[in-house]
């Protein structure tokens, strides 16, 4: 038997053709001015920010609407040292050699080490899993899909909420992750997915000139028309 329900398309857009364009470049214009950076300013951020821009990214598409994801955001300086420790140490054998000369080289351009201040010094981290299984309204166990893909469009959706809210963001991704489930006692039916750093640039924050090289619409893009 179907259980499927359904209800009349709320906030449905009505714009001409121009209003579409106008808004297509006017978001154009607003995402190109997001950087990520690795100088933060200590400055506080509200609370009240980081929970608007989770329940933004909790928006996102998914698999089977199962939203297979979790959010865990961290102010406590003893878990950001703990998080920063456990990440240089993963850092440091990763530029010692595990991570082959061809990845180094291109790495060099931006300017990146085992040095991770960052990770301490910005008010927020937000440490990102993907749940490999949920549970149904029931509390029974459920099969999770397309999991890395709803988590990725969750994790872009968040982003672009605390680009709006005025804040810098970087993805910092240490290899292995596992430390993070282990100091964050998460569950074994998650896994790390990815470490979100969030707070205000530093007044001396900069970016690397290599990283405002992005490709162009020609080249990222194929258009097929009648």
């Amino acid at each position: 038997m179907s259980t499927y329900q359904s209800i009349e398309l709320p906030n449905r857009s009505n714009y001409t053709d121009e209003e579409m364009v106008s808004q297509a470049e006017g978001y154009f214009e607003f995402i190109k001015s997001r950087h990520s950076v690795r100088e933060f300013s200590p400055r506080s951020v509200p609370k009240a920010v980081i929970e608007s821009a989770i329940r933004a990214a909790g928006t996102a598409p998914s698999g089977a609407n199962h939203q297979p994801w979790h959010f865990v955001c961290i102010s406590d300086p003893d878990i950001k040292r703990r998080i920063r420790e456990a990440a240089e140490r993963e850092e440091r054998a990763f530029y010692g050699g595990k991570a082959g000369d061809e990845w180094l080289r291109d790495l060099a351009p931006l300017g990146t080490d085992d040095k991770k201040p960052f990770l301490e010094t910005a008010p927020w981290l937000i440490a990102i899993f993907i749940e490999r299984q949920g549970k149904d309204a029931q509390g029974n166990k459920r099969k999770n899909y397309y999991m890395p893909e709803s988590v990725g469009i969750a994790t872009g959706f968040l982003i672009n909420a605390l680009h709006a809210a005025g804040l810098a963001t970087l993805t910092h991704t240490p290899n292995p992750m596992k430390f993070l489930s282990e100091i964050l006692e998460r569950p074994t039916t998650e896994r790390p997915y990815l470490l979100l750093v969030v707070g205000h640039p530093a007044d001396s924050a900069t970016v690397p000139s290599a990283a405002k090289q992005k490709k162009t619409l020609e080249e990222i893009c194929t258009f097929r028309e009648p």
